[in-house]
């Protein structure tokens, strides 16, 4: 019978040394490689590591000068470009044309009988009582839009005030201060009271005075406090 030995240690490691030297070199090799890409990043990391201490000062006043002369105007959340040119103008008051009794008053649709005709109709604004030459003022700002000689109302104009309000100013006399197209401001004079309006022939000498809002007619009192002055 034939003994049967085991291969020694040295004969295995003979066998095989080749490949454990080989895999020894692969694994060194890889870790010096590790180490040289973490030593990148970490090269890499702390030249982006800066904070906005760092930057300029100066730089920073510059951009925020910048910033206002270019009307940003910026917030914590957000910033928004502000237009001058579409800043709102302050609103002027509403003044009466003329400081005097009403002695009319706006009848808000409703029939009323008129003093000079014996008939029944409304009255869509209200007639203010004044002596003939009384000056009668813009109520506010706005624009001339017609100026003209109407055979009851006698001599009129209308002054587009802005935001859909347009003012009527009846029975005023025929000379005027301002023409067509002229831009007023509250208070302003715009003519005198006349005695113009044949409709209105029998009542005291006043001016007769309307607002419409939108086409609407409107109470003017309700619109303008009756006691202010200017």
């Amino acid at each position: 019978m034939k003994n049967s030995k085991k291969p020694g240690i040295s004969k295995l490691f003979n066998g095989k040394g080749l490949y454990i030297t080989l895999g020894t070199c692969l694994l060194a090799v890889g870790g010096a490689g590790v180490a040289a890409y973490n030593h990148t990043i970490n090269k890499l990391n702390d030249s982006l590591n800066f904070s906005i201490a760092d930057i300029d000062s100066s730089h920073v006043t510059q951009m925020q000068v910048d910033n206002k002369t270019a009307g940003i105007v910026k917030t914590d959340n957000q910033s928004s470009t502000v237009d001058s040119s579409e800043a709102v103008p302050d609103t002027q008051p509403n003044v009466m044309p003329l400081n005097g009794e009403i002695i009319n008053p706006f009848s808000n649709g409703e029939l009323v009988k008129s003093e000079t005709l014996g008939v029944w109709k409304t009255h869509d604004g209200i007639d203010i009582k004044a002596e003939n030459g009384t000056q009668v003022k813009a109520m506010n700002k706005g624009v001339v839009t017609k100026i003209w000689e109407d055979s009851l109302w006698g001599n009129c104009m209308t002054i587009d005030h802005g935001d859909g309000i347009v003012g009527y100013y009846y029975n005023l006399a025929k000379a005027m201060t301002v023409i067509e197209g002229d831009e007023v401001d509250s208070g302003d004079v715009i003519g005198a009271v006349g005695d113009s309006a044949q409709i209105e022939a029998a009542e005291p000498s006043h001016l007769h005075f309307a607002l419409k809002r939108n086409g609407n007619w409107i109470d003017p009192v309700t619109f303008i406090n009756p006691d202010s002055k200017k």
